[in-house]
């Protein structure tokens, strides 16, 4: 029977629902409740030490948001105002609007079309006298080209920030993500594979740095100083400890989940390759883990017969939980499109006196036409579920099915 005319194989069972908890959240949870202290303190700290030991950091400091992250690492960094950034505009917007939020100016440089990341080579084309700064994006948990990125980084005297909010548990020749560059910054969000609805983390090795973020969240205040001695101009960005007791909770789990997600996304990659007019982001050989945040590929459409945007439909009508990629390029969005041109939309930062008009990251403008996300919670699910991913893929197609 032709692949067309077969009926959907729907399983009976529904996808990984998320986030997953169990007794280790209901125990934390309780010892926090029934403790009294439910602000920035012993579960806090538990946290920050554990979560940078598992990426192989030297000090974590905690968040109320991953953005929030960003904008303080920066600020420790030294970024000061008209200060260049450089950015893939193939990420959440947060990655930019943490650059503007410090009043310094995002540069966007192309991405790579096999890894989704940062292309160093256009990093390397887009530095002027004033960049100060590299935020390459993990896509996915897909490390980017650190060694390449840092090469670059030393030659300029360049900080290296790593967005890390997609990559809890990938590696990198044996080192964990944001722990590669000198910060890298986390996100528990609500969507994310470690999450407690809201919160972050900024990993280092820097001591001075961790000790300056650790103030900027924490009110300007510093390590043995008085409770009213305020020593730099901070903000309240503090995690709870209701926080920090479920991620203790989740922690316990991420490594497994991690290899689970990875074993799943190898079966995808061997059969979906096969596909003609669809394309798989390779494993880098240096990277050791990967975290899967997203499962991500790709179509050629006119090899593959179907828009992308007929695939999810087709992919989504037999129940599997597929999406379409970024939309744009963070440079055509409302928010940069016009700048500089007709709207004043970010006055009063300095980024108000960029030009994004004639910005162009061919690579990333082709990629947000074609690529196709699988949410990571699909990678929890039995391996077999993997294989009715491929046969409605296949079906999609018109292909035989075997």
């Amino acid at each position: 029977m032709s692949a067309s005319r077969r009926k959907p194989d729907r399983s009976s069972s529904p996808w990984p629902q998320f986030p997953i908890w169990g007794p280790a959240e209901r125990t934390q949870l309780l010892e926090t409740l029934q403790s009294g202290r439910w602000w920035y303190g012993p579960k806090v700290h538990r946290f920050e030490e554990a979560f940078a030991r598992f990426q192989g950091a030297r000090y974590g400091i905690t968040v109320n948001t991953g953005s929030a992250g960003l904008e303080v690492a920066l600020l420790a960094s030294g970024i000061k105002a008209g200060d260049e950034v450089i950015i893939p505009p193939y990420t959440f917007v947060a990655t930019a609007t943490a650059v503007v939020c410090v009043n310094a100016v995002p540069v966007f440089a192309d991405i790579r079309p096999d890894t989704l990341c940062l292309d160093p080579t256009d990093v390397q084309r887009k530095i002027t006298r004033r960049t100060r700064a590299i935020i390459p994006v993990h896509l996915a948990g897909h490390v980017a080209d650190m060694d390449r990125l840092n090469r670059i980084a030393r030659k300029h005297g360049l900080f290296v920030l790593e967005d890390a909010c997609h990559a809890w548990g990938s590696q990198w020749k044996g080192k964990g993500t944001g722990a590669l560059g000198d910060a890298g910054v986390f996100s528990f969000q609500v969507s994310k594979n470690i999450n407690s609805a809201e919160g972050g983390i900024i990993l280092t090795d820097d001591e001075q740095l961790a000790q300056r973020c650790t103030s900027l969240i924490h009110c300007g205040r510093v390590a043995g100083g008085a409770w009213y001695q305020h020593e730099r101009l901070g903000s309240n960005l503090r995690l709870t400890e209701f926080q920090a007791a479920i991620l203790l909770a989740q922690l316990t789990r991420l490594e497994r989940q991690t290899l689970r997600r990875q074993a799943n996304a190898a079966i995808l990659d061997e059969h979906l390759s096969q596909i003609p007019g669809l394309k798989v982001v390779p494993n880098d050989p240096r990277m050791d883990r990967r975290s899967y945040h997203l499962y991500v590929f790709r179509i050629e459409s006119r090899r593959f017969g179907l828009s992308r945007d007929e695939l999810v439909k087709a992919l989504v009508g037999e129940g599997i939980p597929v999406s379409p990629g970024y939309p744009s390029p963070l440079y055509r969005l409302g928010l940069f499109e016009s700048v500089g041109r007709r709207s004043p939309r970010l006055e009063p930062f300095a980024a108000a006196e960029a030009d994004y008009a004639n910005t162009s990251c061919p690579v990333c403008e082709q990629v947000c036409q074609d690529a196709i996300f699988l949410p990571h919670t699909a990678l929890l699910a039995p391996a077999r579920r993997m294989m009715q991913i491929v046969r409605a893929v296949r079906r999609a197609a018109g292909a035989q099915t075997t």
